[in-house]
């Protein structure tokens, strides 16, 4: 009889231990701005020491506000990226951002942001937009946009 409930006990620790619990960790601490001139590379960039740390690392004179050239490209649009590699501040941050500028005709050709959130802003013109659901259904969503806010969510 204490053999079996010895075995029951510990079948039972096993069954309950072996529960995972997952989640992001919080961050460790206020900022990483990005080291780029470190060899190492461990998802994703080193920290830089902070009294190393200057106010630059967290601006940047982007001109978002201009726009951008688009006729020497094949699909009619330019793409201004703003990661960490322009940014450092951003290292750790799991933030970009981009201006999209589109001739007429112009194309963003279809691509993916695994664990990533896209929002688009039509600030002038309009753009047929749309994602496709990565759940078994592939569901299309598609609308016709102009001048107003369009998000979606690219969870894998």
């Amino acid at each position: 009889m204490a053999s079996s409930s010895f075995v029951l006990l510990t079948i039972f620790l096993a069954l309950v231990a072996s529960g995972a619990i997952a989640s992001d960790p919080s961050p460790l601490q206020d900022f990483c701005v990005a080291d780029k001139d470190s060899p190492v590379r461990v998802n994703g960039l080193p920290c830089k020491d902070v009294k190393d740390v200057k106010v630059n690392d967290f601006f940047l004179a982007a001109n978002l506000d201009k726009p951008r050239d688009t006729s020497m490209s094949k699909v009619k649009s330019n793409v201004t990226l703003i990661n960490v590699m322009r940014l450092a501040g951003l290292n750790t941050l799991g933030i970009s951002m981009a201006r999209i500028d589109y001739a007429p005709q112009g194309q963003n050709p279809p691509h993916t942001h695994p664990r990533a959130t896209e929002i688009l802003t039509v600030l002038e013109g309009s753009l047929y937009v749309g994602f496709v659901t990565s759940n078994p259904d592939n569901k299309f969503f598609i609308r016709f946009s102009t001048r107003e806010m369009f998000s979606c969510s690219h969870r894998v």
